[in-house]
């Protein structure tokens, strides 16, 4: 078996080395699973809870360390790494309400003597694969649900970001959850065939790039699988005349920088409709060149590094692209490459049309696109012509326009003067075409459906 080295992208420094499982190891960890599943299953809903609620108790416990985690082999920001954390223990909460969450319906004589209910199973081994940016919140926006249903959980965390996944289960079984309920696995591409492949496993959820999620989709699927695959994302910031720049433009740095812009909420397209174009630019050059560059755990900094040196070429390769097809370059982040470590600045792309690569393409990256259209028409027009479909966001003072947005747009997450449109734990992460490939979305009442299977029985007495 073989390693890869994990990184300090602040510094550049190896800090671990993580395994590279194969199919032996996937297999002991689902028969584990499938070990666990029996009395799992049959344990009662409230005894489910009540470690669920010791689990939730000791990442409250542990939040600052698990905070800690991320930013270390991730590079985001300790404000933005809490942030990850908070979120992740806001699904824990919302499994916390399984008694209700997981209850069926009955309806009495629904024919002359005869009851009609609808009870809630399990599906049975169950399995997470998240991706490297949210190495603590994405694997808590699975394995809680899944486990509180009465499903055991496989996950096999990201190879570049496996600490956070480590610490989790460490935690989980701190609390009481018995050895089996939930199993990680190391590895890469070879770890996650196999579990695409494994006759036990029911169910599978993924998050990662567009390419990969439709390939996951395509293999689970036709294994039989359950399965929801969130993809990758353009997402446009549509910029009205009438918009408060007060409001919008911190607004736009915080979506398309943040979290060095490797997020599928990023807002990575700001499109100025009409007179914006003429306001919008000065404000947006001088506050993107006065954000602060720097490791994450460093207090003041807003933008961290990249994962790795190889996506950080990538994404300087976009950069470059652009400016040969016609972009211009508003603010460059390139002078910030000359630190240790992997980082690149936020930089400004000007005058970018969906022709451009840049204009099209996901970039992953502190990279921002301004486009210019004339009307709310256009804006749309434009943002639907995008092949993924995740998030679109206004800023307007115009019910009407936010309204007409609201109904036209095609993304499943819709912001209207809010900078990101992450919905909260009880609601679905909602992605829509080429950004989501299943039925059930992940977390909110979607994700207890994923979950659970459903019988029906009739009977008389």
């Amino acid at each position: 078996m073989g390693t890869l080295p994990i990184y300090n992208p602040a510094t550049g420094e190896v800090i671990e080395q993580v395994p590279l499982s194969g199919a032996a190891e996937v297999e002991a960890a689902v028969q584990a699973a499938a070990a666990g599943f029996p009395g799992w299953s049959r344990t009662p809903v409230m005894e489910r809870v009540r470690l669920m609620f010791r689990f939730k108790q000791l990442l409250e416990e542990h939040f600052e360390e698990l905070a800690a985690i991320v930013t270390r082999h991730h590079g985001k920001t300790l404000d933005e790494a809490r942030g990850e954390v908070r979120r992740g223990i806001e699904v824990v909460d919302f499994a916390c309400g399984a008694p209700t969450l997981l209850q069926g319906r009955t309806l009495r004589e629904v024919s002359s003597g005869v009851d009609q209910d609808v009870y809630r199973y399990p599906v049975g081994v169950c399995a997470g694969i998240p991706p490297f940016n949210f190495p603590v919140m994405i694997p808590l926006w699975m394995f809680p649900l899944a486990v509180v249903a009465g499903n055991t959980f496989v996950f096999k965390p990201s190879e570049r970001t496996p600490l956070g996944a480590v610490r989790l289960a460490e935690l989980f079984l701190e609390a009481g959850f018995p050895e089996g309920v939930l199993n990680v696995v190391h590895g890469a591409r070879e770890a996650v065939e196999a579990l695409l492949a494994h006759p036990q496993v029911r169910a599978i959820s993924f998050v990662g790039s567009e390419l990969v999620a439709r390939r996951v989709y395509e293999i689970a699927a036709a294994h039989g699988k359950r399965v929801q695959a969130l993809g990758g994302a353009k997402n446009h910031i549509v910029v009205m005349p009438d918009a408060d720049l007060k409001l919008a433009v911190p607004a736009i740095l915080g979506s398309a920088f943040g979290n060095a812009g490797e997020r599928c909420l990023a807002g990575s397209a700001a499109v100025a409709v009409g007179n914006a174009s003429r306001t919008l630019l000065e404000p947006l050059k001088e506050q993107t060149q006065a954000l602060r560059v720097g490791p994450g755990d460093q207090p003041d900094v807003q933008v961290g590094p990249l994962i790795r040196d190889e996506h950080r070429r990538k994404v300087v390769g976009y950069v470059e692209r652009g400016v040969a097809e016609g972009a211009r370059l508003l603010v460059d982040g390139r002078s910030e490459l000359q630190r240790p470590g992997f980082f690149l600045g936020p930089t400004v792309l000007d005058g970018v049309s969906p022709e451009m690569a840049v204009g099209r393409e996901e970039i992953f990256g502190p990279v921002l696109s301004v486009e210019h259209v004339g009307s709310l028409e256009e804006a749309i027009t434009q943002a639907n012509r995008m092949a993924l479909g995740n998030m679109a966001v206004i800023f307007t003072s115009s019910g009407r326009s936010a309204r007409e947005f609201r109904e036209r747009v095609e993304a499943g997450m819709c912001g209207i003067n809010v900078p990101v449109a992450q919905p909260f734990a009880f609601f679905p992460f909602s992605g829509w075409k080429g950004s989501f490939y299943g039925d059930l979305h992940i977390h909110g009442t979607d994700g207890v459906d994923f979950y659970t299977r459903k019988k029906v029985v009739v009977s008389r007495w």
